[in-house]
């Protein structure tokens, strides 16, 4: 083998695709996974869906409202005039 050369993967050809050994060493896993992932997908679209109504029926009328921000004073009660210069 010369120097520097990397020897290839059984899984893998010399352009780097799947060979056939890698889609057959991946056949028993195949239907396993995709369940697990369906589930795992179904678990989360439960836990969001759950998440999301709980949400939706919270009354929020028992927490009292701040009053409103204090604007600048030459914003509040402004009548066009330019605001007072301080001497």
């Amino acid at each position: 083998m010369p120097l520097g050369r990397v020897p290839q993967s059984s899984y893998y050809d010399a352009q780097n695709r799947p060979t056939a050994a890698l889609y057959r060493a991946r056949q028993p896993y195949l239907i396993r996974n995709t369940i697990t992932g369906l589930c795992i997908m179904g678990f989360v679209a439960g836990v969001y869906s759950y998440t999301i109504r709980a949400i939706g029926q919270d009354d929020f009328s028992d927490i009292p409202m701040p009053d409103a921000p204090v604007q600048s004073g030459a914003l509040v009660g402004s009548s066009g005039s330019a605001p007072a210069k301080k001497q």
